[in-house]
């Protein structure tokens, strides 16, 4: 993922193809003021739906050029579709993450000789160290 949010682009959709028979995993890493910020407030807004349909906007992050350009997520995991929004300030806001796919057990899909980094392979359980 990554995207730039600007006074002119004030919102960015992140959707996946819902009909796929897999998990996605939307995970937010970084999100900093780039060259051309204003040294005014960005906030920036996570806008997805809550467990009754309802739309719901919570904050990740409020940037100032002069004391918080850049705030680590420590890769905020998200359940897409999800829309970051700039809410307040003129940006460029650039948000930095990554997009995993997780293939449900006994779904069939097709194998693709292009392998992507975004597939990710089921690792076997972790054993207790021997004493």
């Amino acid at each position: 993922l990554g995207c730039e949010l600007t006074a002119s682009t004030k919102s960015y959709t992140f959707q996946v193809d819902e009909e796929d028979n897999s998990d996605h995993i939307l995970a937010l890493s970084v999100v900093c003021l780039t060259d051309g910020a204003k040294d005014e407030c960005n906030v920036v807004e996570v806008v997805g739906r809550n467990h009754e349909n309802q739309e719901i906007a919570v904050p990740v992050a409020n940037l100032k050029l002069s004391c918080q350009p850049l705030l680590s997520l420590d890769n905020f995991k998200l359940q897409p579709p999800v829309t970051f929004r700039l809410a307040a300030g003129s940006g460029p806001v650039h948000l930095a993450g990554w997009h995993r796919i997780i293939h449900r057990e006994g779904a069939s899909f097709e194998e693709d000789d292009d392998l992507s980094e975004e597939d990710e392979e089921e690792l076997p359980p972790i054993m207790p160290a021997k004493k």
